[in-house]
């Protein structure tokens, strides 16, 4: 069927060159980690003669890259975690749960997923910066419970509401309280939806520049994408050194997206559909 045939082509030629368009810049930056600093300047796009190890190892050890990506690593763990339990918590209660004000709180919660950082963040740096908060861990993550949380209670919400309502019926003619029924049925059920929710918010703490830039103001505690941005004024006329500290940020997304692609598609949908 020559018609079916040139429709796939249609689709996949611009899909293709999306792809190549993704990709490369990773290739490129990749190529440029492994050259010298005269092999750049020479010919910044010829690929690298060797693979030299070098500029990774001083952008991790010298640059600070590794203290860094120790305080990512911290704020995104402790961030995720209370996402999750209060997003599973908020979810359960406004998904299965039917009291007065519940469609209020709910859409009150859907509009606070259109307000911009921007537009909270001086309130924010002054309440931070009030209350001692400012420059440490638990502000940042804070701050990035504050911000995601609208997200992750919706999701959760609109994954809980499809869950069938005989299921908690059930559990509570059995005696099971309302605590039980959250830890013991919805929880577990809940799981597909919160490591899918978990991987969103992951990518978010991790990607993020401007709210970990405007309250960790100290080099100590910079997380790993600030000090990426960083070394760009740091390093300008070594672009190999900073080529090798964007690698080592994006290397953990890219992993985490290759093997958990599908629950991160799963999570934009979770919930959309019964059933």
């Amino acid at each position: 069927m020559p018609g079916s045939r040139l429709t796939k082509w249609l689709a996949a030629v611009p899909m293709a060159a999306l792809a190549c368009a993704t990709i490369y810049p990773l290739v490129f930056t990749a190529n440029v980690a492994m050259k010298d600093r005269r092999e750049y300047t020479l010919d910044r796009f010829a690929p690298a003669g060797a693979l030299r190890w070098d500029n990774i190892a001083r952008a991790w050890t010298s640059v600070g890259m590794s203290r860094y990506f120790l305080n990512s690593v911290v704020v995104v763990v402790c961030s995720v975690a209370v996402l999750l339990l209060l997003g599973s918590m908020a979810g359960f209660a406004l998904g299965r749960l039917r009291f007065r004000g519940s469609s209020a709180v709910f859409l009150g919660i859907l509009a606070a997923l259109f307000v911009p950082f921007q537009v909270i963040m001086v309130p924010l740096a002054r309440i931070m910066a009030g209350t001692g908060l400012i420059d440490t861990y638990p502000g940042l993550v804070l701050a990035y419970v504050a911000q995601f949380l609208p997200f992750t209670v919706f999701l959760m919400t609109s994954f809980y509401a499809a869950v069938p309502p005989e299921i908690v019926d059930a559990a509570r003619v059995d005696g099971t309280t309302l605590y039980g029924v959250y830890w013991r049925i919805m929880l577990p059920l809940g799981a597909p939806a919160l490591l899918s929710v978990g991987v969103l918010n992951a990518l978010f703490c991790w990607n993020d520049v401007l709210i970990s830039l405007l309250l960790m103001p100290s080099a100590e505690h910079r997380t790993l994408m600030v000090g990426v941005t960083a070394l760009r004024g740091q390093y300008s006329a070594d672009i190999p050194t900073f080529a090798a500290g964007v690698l080592i940020a994006a290397v953990p997304v890219l992993l985490v997206y290759l093997f958990l692609q599908r629950q991160i598609a799963d999570g934009v949908t979770a919930g959309s559909t019964k059933g």
